[in-house]
């Protein structure tokens, strides 16, 4: 029996096979909403303007006006679905940016002007690069975060994206609400390299020596929250274990102390520490990926070496403004996902120990991006990072 909340007028509307579904929601809604305000059932408070009398003596009119009123909002409902659509199969129809946050030169500048060169090739239509660099990336972040969310202004991304808000109070944007997510383009690994003369081959000796001298064993960084401090303090958690953090202005520097032997450890990406490592100037123990690197196929993961579980990695990665049509952003993905599938893109970074890869679907992405804000912000809280 159908059955619903008693009308306004004696005619009542919602039982017109004509009104359709959206027609019944907004009478349905109105009737809520006069309820929520508690007008009074003779409508006192609007007695100026004598309201109750005209609705009585035009109740026809009335309910004329209700349907014509929800038929013009289901056409522009219609109206709109149907430009997104066409704006979807269009775009682009300009050049498309795609903002990094960072100086040029870096492995996110590098993998994200290869990925657009190649964008460019497949849509037909320019895709540039736009360096914007400051303040841990907040510059060019923020940047992008006020855009129009239209598809033609993206962000390039890295793990610094998901982390910089933990620890930065002003950082002026939301990972999760500001953004929505496109698709990762590649997972650089990580390698936990010592200087030689440190006496350790294994993770089991390297974890042995620093429970014996606790706080001794010095790490370099190129700054606070970065990846490689981030990936010591993880092993240090689960390897329960201290080491000494020593934060340099970059990553160079470090890696200069680190051959040099002012400090003793790095968690460094694999990218930049191959010619040291097959020089002998530096000693690789282990990558921190589940899986072993292509530069170092005979040097174990972390996680098979002794600290089961271990992970961690650099990644990168491409997000929008929140409210970017979703239309647009299965059509760039799809696209991404395509370009890092480019034997020319894939064997080009594989000599660099950087695989490229590209999320399944939109909603995957945006979990993986949820989850890299939520881990970080515990381990920011329980290890104390903060920015420099």
């Amino acid at each position: 029996m159908h059955t619903h909340q008693p009308c306004l007028t004696t005619a009542c509307p919602l039982h017109s096979s004509s009104i359709t579904t959206i027609t019944k929601i907004t009478i349905i809604s109105t009737i809520a909403t006069l309820k929520f305000l508690k007008v009074p059932k003779d409508f006192k408070i609007l007695k100026g303007l004598k309201i109750i009398k005209a609705f009585k003596a035009f109740q026809t009119p009335m309910k004329a006006l209700i349907s014509t009123i929800a038929y013009a909002l289901l056409v522009i409902l219609l109206t709109t679905l149907l430009m997104q659509n066409a704006q979807a199969q269009q775009y682009p129809n300009r050049i498309v940016r795609v903002i990094n946050p960072l100086a040029a030169g870096g492995n996110q500048d590098i993998v994200a002007r290869a990925v657009a060169e190649q964008l460019s090739k497949q849509l037909g239509q320019q895709v540039i690069v736009e360096n914007r660099p400051g303040n841990s990336a907040i510059i060019g972040t923020r940047f992008v975060k006020s855009a129009p969310a239209d598809g033609y202004t993206l962000l390039a991304i890295s793990n610094t994206f998901t982390r910089v808000p933990a620890i930065v109070a002003d950082a002026g944007y939301d990972p999760i609400k500001d953004f929505v997510g496109i698709s990762q383009t590649c997972d650089i690994p990580m390698v936990l390299v010592v200087n030689p003369a440190l006496p350790v081959k294994t993770i089991k000796e390297f974890i042995g020596l620093a429970k014996r001298r606790p706080g001794e064993l010095t790490y370099g960084t190129a700054g606070n929250g970065g990846t490689g401090h981030v990936a010591a303090e993880m092993f240090s958690q689960q390897a329960k274990i201290k080491m000494m953090h020593i934060p340099y202005k970059g990553n160079a520097p470090a890696v200069t102390n680190l051959v040099g032997g002012q400090i003793m450890v790095m968690f460094d990406q694999v990218s930049t520490s191959v010619g040291y490592i097959k020089a002998g100037r530096l000693r690789g123990i282990a990558v921190t990926t589940k899986t072993r690197s292509s530069l170092f196929p005979d040097m174990p993961t972390i996680d098979e070496a002794g600290l089961p579980g271990f992970q961690d990695s650099t990644f990168n990665g491409m997000m929008a403004p929140t409210g970017t049509p979703r239309d647009i952003l299965d059509k760039v993905r799809a696209e991404v996902v395509k370009a890092v599938a480019t034997p020319e893109l894939r064997n080009r970074f594989a000599e660099r120990g950087i695989p490229m890869v590209a999320s399944n679907s939109l909603d995957e992405y945006q979990t993986f991006i949820r989850k890299h804000v939520e881990d970080f912000a515990k381990l920011a809280k329980a290890a104390n990072i903060k920015a420099d």
